[in-house]
């Protein structure tokens, strides 16, 4: 995926989970953040960030914060971005061969799933549900999800362990929304319950992976597999 009309601009506040004050060719920009998340360790004052230019221009903010520089890491932090090239990704086909059809936010049981998708491979039918999570933590070279505790995300282990018992496939993908880390793990000490569920899932036949990203300020790319640690 790419963004159009990127600007560099140096981090200065965050006033709510919604927007921060950037520094953008010698003026005070009030951005949108298109991430919720904490970010703590990501958005400190001084951090070099990176800003797409809104092509709606009776919107409040010009701008949305999209991607941060941590060190030599550059890491997207646009929420809605992990989705999209992982849409992309198995729309090229490096998903599942023979996929005949893709379709995102579909709901099974109390949870609706990122993605629901259909394929037929030498006459073998068959669909799943995959639920994507997008990682921006990271320390020492590891990613760690979540950054904060997450009921959200322990329900959608457990509906996905239900597809699987239901005859589904059933796969959680991390997207890792940076690259060169050496594995992915479950933030235990932030959120025990989320490891433990995803520990029950892969013992119950739920795939998960982590694939990492080729970044740069105008672009995300999904890349290779990282191994995952569980």
């Amino acid at each position: 995926m790419r963004y159009k009309q990127v600007k560099r601009g140096i981090f200065l506040a965050r006033p709510n989970r919604f927007i921060a004050h950037v520094e953008v060719d010698g003026s005070m920009e009030v951005v949108h953040v298109k991430n919720t998340g904490r970010c703590r360790e990501l958005l400190v004052p001084g951090a070099v960030v990176y800003l797409e230019k809104a092509d709606q221009p009776k919107r409040k903010t010009q701008f949305d914060l999209i991607a941060v520089e941590k060190g030599s890491l550059l890491i997207n932090m646009d929420a809605q971005a992990p989705n999209q090239v992982f849409g992309e990704w198995a729309q090229a086909g490096e998903w599942v061969s023979g996929l005949t059809l893709l379709k995102p936010e579909t709901k099974f049981g109390h949870s609706r799933f990122d993605f629901y998708w259909e394929a037929e491979d030498f006459s073998t039918k068959r669909r799943g549900f995959v639920e994507v999570k997008g990682v921006t933590l990271e320390e020492n070279g590891v990613v760690l999800f979540p950054d904060a505790p997450t009921e959200r995300g322990v329900k959608h282990i457990e509906e996905l362990i239900a597809c699987h018992a239901a005859g589904y496939e059933a796969a959680l993908c991390f997207v890792v929304q940076m690259e060169g880390m050496s594995c992915f793990r479950p933030n235990d000490r932030t959120h025990p319950a989320f490891g433990e569920a995803l520990r029950r899932a892969r013992e119950a036949g739920v795939q998960i992976f982590a694939r990492e990203c080729l970044v740069s300020p105008d672009s995300l790319t999904l890349t290779g597999n990282i191994p995952v640690e569980l």
